[in-house]
Order: structure tokens, then C-alpha cells, then sequence
């Protein structure tokens, strides 16, 4: 039995407040490859998820996609 905690996907606004960013500048860097990818929940429905946020938060200047497939 595990207790880790399943990853959470977080909308938009949620992941806005937790980094500071703008929208602008958020799928800006979604597009250059310096921010994680959004995940489809549905079909007019995205979300990141919260790993993948904490990831880019803890180095968020070093952070590339490259890096990080599959994590």
C-alpha cells in the first residue's frame, strides 16, 4: 500500500497563482519548451500537472522540457 499522494491536475487560474506568471507569458514558455505541457482532460479542457509545476518551481531558470520526458 502506498502512500504518495496521486498528482493532481490544476487548472489555469491555479497554476497562475502559483507561479506568478502571466497568461501571456505562461503559454509563451509552454511553447518555447521552458515550462511543462498542459495534459488534455477533456475535449475543450487543459490542465498541467502539479509534479510538473513543482518541478519547474524548484529551478525554474534551468527547466526544459528536454529534461524532462516522461517525468
Amino acid at each position: 500500500m502506498t502512500t504518495e499522494a496521486p498528482d493532481r491536475i490544476l487548472r489555469l487560474n491555479a497554476v497562475l497563482d502559483r507561479t506568478g506568471l502571466s497568461r501571456s507569458t505562461l503559454y509563451r514558455k509552454v511553447q518555447i519548451g521552458t515550462f511543462p505541457k498542459q495534459v488534455r482532460i477533456a475535449t475543450r479542457c487543459t490542465g498541467w500537472r502539479e509534479s510538473a509545476v513543482n518541478t519547474w518551481m524548484r529551478n525554474p531558470m534551468f527547466y526544459s522540457v528536454e529534461d524532462h520526458r516522461g517525468a
